[in-house]
């Protein structure tokens, strides 16, 4: 896969009603942005311009950052009265301080939250305000020319399978220009190689471009569709079948180790601690499958681990541990391994979310499994469907089992059908084995298996031509 260019988002700072340390005149503050990327100690990135004599400030410097979908990033903002030319702040007042990260900002667009001291307590009536800008890169390729520049060179070449592509010519026009072209009436210009230009006298030009249509369309970005009020909902199912073993034994896959953790909460931890930012109400339904469940005692596929049929949804990531855990005790492991009950619940949501006709809602179902799946046909199937639907699924294997019907699934040598031959019209499906991160990073889980996730969202937004609720074309 080609490596993609990084995001960057511009944040801007204000403050309102500050504490005032100055004797005789107003506090001077300047805001230092501190980052967090390894959850052990904050390092300074940058600082504001010092404002003198205000406790309304609105920086004019801003931060610019590099922005991750995958990764937490940590973000500190420390407002600090600057009266001396030292670099040290331990010789500076503190003014307050506000802790967030940088999906919790540009899932909002603009944020305004109060500031604390050290200690947690309120820093008087104090608060900050935080906006959020992707800064865009305005390239030009071939055809395809960014509406806002006031002119365009166009090259043309002859194309070649190894990449040594002979330029044809070249030739200037503009946006305004390129608008009045139609079949009726087309446009055309001349082109033109400088090089052969100049070594022939009769040289008039290496071709003539017609163009017969323009049209200009609104492309987003993922963080177009985050800003402009897109939720990403996030749903869990969790595999209880009997491969697992028994919880209560330290053998089993559920089994909930001394200092709190199996391969299951961590996986659930590590995706559900990005995702949760991008979720308005931070509400997941969490549900099992492949376990006898009570009174009945009868085999369930698409049972909610909080047993609240009408409500599945838990508060929090948080949430989600505790139902899991207090699910555990009341249920008996079975089987088999079927995939496609809880593929087809969470479509169900995500096809609901299509007639708004809007780029409002896209659906993220994490499934955590231990063994080989059992409904192969109908998850192919589900799938199938699913790609059609604002939707992506993550699947982490836990344990040893094979799990080469997942590499399957995953597609990623080539497009998934159905058992009737239907081709997937996207990939949705990231799989990977927890094995391979037993001593990894405990943010590396999640990097991988939400990499692909932007442009998942994007492509399917895209592709059906919906705008997010804010439309980014009305800037």
């Amino acid at each position: 896969m080609a490596a993609q260019c990084v995001t960057k988002v511009e944040l801007n700072i204000s403050c309102d009603n500050l504490l005032d340390k100055d004797v005789g005149s107003k506090s001077d503050p300047l805001c230092v942005l501190f980052l967090n990327t390894s959850g052990q100690q904050w390092y300074e990135v940058e600082r504001t311009e010092r404002i003198k004599n205000c406790l309304n400030p609105k920086f004019s410097k801003t931060f610019i950052i590099d922005y991750y979908f995958e990764v937490v990033q940590k973000l500190k903002f420390g407002i600090y009265d600057i009266d001396n030319k030292t670099i040290e702040l331990s010789d500076d007042d503190f003014l307050g301080e506000f802790e967030c990260t940088l999906g919790q900002i540009v899932s909002s667009k603009k944020l305004t939250r109060p500031l604390v001291l050290k200690n947690g307590r309120p820093a008087g009536k104090g608060s900050i305000t935080i906006s959020a800008e992707e800064i865009k890169d305005n390239r030009v390729v071939l055809f395809e020319m960014e509406a806002r520049k006031l002119d365009n060179k166009v090259e043309c070449y002859d194309y070649d399978n190894d990449g040594s592509h002979d330029l044809i010519g070249t030739f200037q026009t503009t946006m305004t220009k390129l608008k009045e072209a139609s079949r009726n009436s087309p446009i055309e210009f001349e082109c033109i190689n400088e090089k052969k230009k100049q070594k022939k006298k009769s040289y008039k030009n290496s071709g003539i471009i017609s163009v017969k249509q323009c049209e200009i369309t609104v492309e987003c970005t993922f963080l177009d569709y985050v800003m402009g009020g897109c939720q990403l909902n996030f749903t869990v199912g969790v595999d209880f079948t009997g491969s697992n073993g028994d919880p209560r034994s330290p053998n089993s896959l559920h089994y909930i180790s001394p200092n709190g953790v199996n391969e299951y909460l961590t996986a659930i931890w590590s995706v559900g601690l990005v995702i949760q930012d991008y979720d308005a109400d931070k509400m997941f339904p969490a549900f099992g499958f492949g376990a006898q469940i009570p009174p009945q005692w009868q085999v369930s596929h698409e049972f909610p681990i909080n047993f609240n049929p009408s409500n599945p949804y838990c508060n929090g990531i948080q949430g989600i541990i505790e139902a899991y855990r207090a699910c555990l005790p009341q249920i008996k492991l079975y089987g088999p391994t079927n995939f496609s009950p809880i593929i087809n619940h969470v479509a169900k949501f995500a096809a609901a979310a299509t007639q708004q006709h809007t780029a409002s809602q896209y659906f993220v179902l994490l499934i955590i499994t231990d063994g080989v799946i059992t409904d192969l046909d109908e998850t192919r199937q589900a799938i199938v469907n699913a790609a059609k639907l604002p939707m992506s699924i993550i699947i982490v294997g836990v344990g040893g089992a094979d799990f080469s019907a997942m590499e399957f699934l995953d597609a990623d040598g080539g497009s998934l059908r159905s058992p009737s031959g239907e081709v997937a019209i996207r990939d949705i499906v990231q799989f990977v084995p927890f094995r391979q991160f037993q001593n990894a990073p405990k943010e590396a889980l999640a990097q991988c298996v939400l990499a692909e996730i932007p442009q998942q969202v994007v492509g399917y937004f895209n592709a059906y031509k919906l705008l997010p609720p804010k439309n980014p074309a009305a800037k």
